[in-house]
């Protein structure tokens, strides 16, 4: 199975694509989309470009992708959120599954501590791929988010992937 993970940005959406068989994880590519300069509508088509051909080129049998925290400042959740959307759009579009994670799930799957920093995710990301170099911190966080999901969401502490909601005071 190959899994393809995104972590979106407005300047920066990084991927990385995974192979699974049984047990075993291989890595087969990660990168960047960038889109660091221009008016928004114009980096929001880059990124849905940019993630069409990364599905084109890698053919990928699902997708996971990061949810959208809240952060401090409203403008930059926002923007963010935008990047997300223009990303799944472009999935959905392709007829994609797609798999959402928190980046506290992400980090329980991968480091088996979703308080983790950056840099542990890295350095893990580069054990469980057996790369052999740290990838930069855009690629490290797609790759993990495809190993999340590889892992069925459970990865190193168990951290189940359904996020249930309730409506009426029913669970759904």
């Amino acid at each position: 199975m190959r899994l393809l993970g995104l972590d979106p940005g407005l300047r920066v959406t990084g991927y990385g694509v995974i192979d699974k068989d049984g047990q075993t994880l291989s890595y087969v590519a990660s990168g960047v989309v960038r889109t660091e300069t221009g008016e928004l509508p114009a980096r929001i088509k880059i990124i849905f470009d940019g993630v069409l051909e990364v599905l084109e080129q890698f053919r990928p049998d699902a997708a996971a992708i990061e949810k959208v925290f809240v952060n401090v400042n409203p403008q930059s959740t926002l923007l963010l959120g935008q990047a997300r959307g223009a990303a799944i759009a472009a999935l959905t579009a392709a007829g994609q599954p797609v798999f959402e994670y928190t980046a506290l799930q992400v980090k329980q799957a991968v480091v088996g501590n979703g308080h983790a920093d950056k840099q542990q995710v890295m350095h893990m990301v580069k054990r469980l791929l057996n790369l052999p170099a740290e990838p930069r911190a855009d690629s490290a966080d797609a790759l993990a988010c495809a190993i999340c999901h590889a892992h069925g969401g459970m990865g190193l502490g168990g951290l189940a992937t359904a996020t249930r909601r309730r409506r009426a005071g029913r669970m759904l």
